[in-house]
């Protein structure tokens, strides 16, 4: 039985626990904070409940093999509930006007097709090919890109790939925001289809047209919301890893990546030393400051790439040091408010999204050379409680509002009813007033019973996260696919990698397919698409003992 230590117990770091000890190998995950799920986190204030990470359920057929493999099934893991409308945009009204009517997304490929025709007459056709595009988009980077460990070229000059050449070559050359105006000219529909762009971490003229697979993804599947939010789904991959046999210990600080000397074979029977290092164990410090050491075979880090490589690992074992980080390209910070609100919000659909006018000059101030905040500000707000209501008291609602900002942890950090730093509350102000001036609700601020904030220097503190950020590098060409630090260490065998800041990127269902990633390496499996669900451990009792809780 090989001894793995996980070093996290976030999305990638659980899913890496799960299938490892499904597996056969002995697992442990230490985990800094005193909860698990990582950036996928939750608040519970005053009767309200709320999501501080992921609350969009993106690529479920991801969610679905992830969970074919712990020989269960999503629709055993959680209760899924179909959106609609899938989300409501509202776009900036102009000075002195009456806000324009929001934007419903409705559930159905065929009422989507006649959305768009209503917006810009004569794009149904264009949209059905956009959606055509992203299925066969969507079939080859699951079968040759997503969970390809890229350790054989050749398996990308397969008749598959080869044939769709001249297609991947566009879609990789062209950017998502040019890949969008050549079909739509409604400002609006072109704005649904860049947006997504912000969950890679980018802006839509930086990210490669490939990722048109993601809104097309929502347009034509529809939305789901998994019941209990984000924190159940977080909590089947408990119950499956530690259901499979992994052990989690919270409060568990991990301080340093042991290595040594790899020994190897000479000529005849002698050992020289020297070569690539060997990860041997951890040393971590609990809650009360004791420090301890843990010898492993195999160490699994799920922490930032960043804090891995140059706070865990001595100066020699690194292969992405300080200046390396020079050239990286980050992806947003963000400025999270939870409100509990009073009174009911119809106004808001479960996901509601905020868009400014000048659309060019909103992500300049993110991502450009001399970023600043933006005013206005483009948001993304979830009322989960649209679809649960028991998230918030009866009569009451709870709102999640996410605004992109630089990564710049100078912002600060939230707290409690104001009591963030200055730059983080006049965001928040900012935003408050914002939903209740263009989604119509006038009294709107004078509902809010409570109001929390999370900033930058919050994601640094809590998630060692580079630079604050909320999501990771950020998926541009060249920090995208075979081009994004991998799974395995290059100095150091037996260290591997996983989650959103190595491949195959940001996003829940790219770090399950991380972890997935990390197993074909230990098994050195270099084969481009993803594993046989039997090809793991046997059913056991208590596998199927993980099911839905309660």
């Amino acid at each position: 039985m090989p001894r793995t230590i996980v070093i996290g117990a976030g999305v990638a770091g659980l899913a890496s626990a799960a299938l490892l000890a499904r597996e056969g190998h002995d697992v442990l995950v230490l985990e800094k904070g005193e909860r698990t799920g990582g950036r996928a986190g939750m608040l519970a204030e005053d009767g309200f409940r709320f999501d501080t990470g992921p609350s969009w359920y993106l690529m479920p057929s991801v969610f679905e093999h992830f969970y074919n493999l712990m020989g269960t099934t999503a629709a055993e893991q959680l209760t899924l509930v179909d959106l609609d409308p899938a989300y409501r945009v509202y776009s900036e009204p102009e000075p002195g006007q009456a806000p324009p009517a929001p934007v419903d997304l409705p559930k159905g490929a065929e009422r989507v097709r006649a959305l768009f025709e209503e917006l810009e007459p004569g794009s149904g056709p264009a949209l059905e090919k956009y959606i055509a595009s992203a299925k066969r988009t969507t079939a080859i980077a699951e079968r040759r890109f997503l969970y390809n460990p890229f350790k054989r070229l050749n398996n990308l000059a397969v008749p598959e790939v080869l044939k769709s050449a001249p297609e991947l070559a566009q879609l990789l050359l062209t950017s998502l925001e040019r890949f969008v105006q050549r079909r739509f000219k409604h400002p609006v529909l072109r704005q649904i289809l860049g947006y997504p762009a912000v969950f890679l971490g980018t802006r839509p003229q930086d990210a490669p047209a490939m990722y048109h697979l993601m809104s097309a993804l929502d347009l034509d599947d529809g939305v789901r919301y998994p019941m209990g939010g984000f924190w159940e789904v977080l909590a089947s991959f408990r119950r499956l890893a530690e259901g499979a046999g992994a052990q989690i210990t919270t409060g568990a600080e991990v301080i340093e990546i042991l290595t040594e000397a790899s020994p190897r074979t000479g000529f005849g029977s002698r050992l020289k030393t020297g070569g690539q290092r060997v990860a041997t164990g951890v040393r971590w410090r609990d809650e009360h400051g004791t420090v301890h050491t843990e010898h492993a075979d195999h160490v699994v880090s799920a922490a930032d790439l960043h804090h891995t490589e140059t706070a865990l690992l001595a100066e020699a074992d690194r292969s992405y040091p300080e200046s390396w980080w020079d050239k990286v390209t980050s992806g947003p910070g963000a400025v999270l408010v939870m409100l509990g609100v009073r009174g009911k919000l119809p106004e808001l659909a479960h996901h509601s999204l905020f868009f400014t006018q000048d659309w060019t000059a909103n992500f300049e101030s993110i991502f450009g050379e001399n970023p600043s905040i933006p005013t206005p500000a483009s948001s993304y707000v979830c009322r989960a409680s649209a679809s649960e209501p028991g998230l918030a008291p009866e009569d009451h609602e709870n709102l999640f509002v996410l605004i992109p900002v630089p990564a710049d942890l100078s912002l600060g950090a939230g707290g409690r009813d104001g009591a963030g730093d200055p730059a983080v509350e006049q965001i928040a102000q900012a935003a408050i007033e914002q939903i209740g001036g263009w989604a119509g609700i006038e009294d709107f601020e004078e509902r809010i019973v409570l109001r929390e904030t999370i900033g930058p220097a919050d994601f640094a503190a809590d998630y060692n996260s580079w630079r604050g950020s909320v999501l990771g590098q950020a998926h541009t060409l060249l920090q995208s696919a075979m081009f994004r630090p991998q799974n395995v260490s290059p100095k150091v065998r037996g260290l591997y990698y996983a989650g959103g800041t190595v491949a195959p990127g940001i996003g829940v269902p790219m770090c399950l397919i991380s972890a997935e990633l990390v197993l074909k390496h230990l098994r050195r499996d270099y084969s481009a698409g993803p594993l046989r669900p039997d090809s793991l451990g046997a059913d056991t009792l208590e596998t199927r003992a993980g099911g839905k809780a309660g």
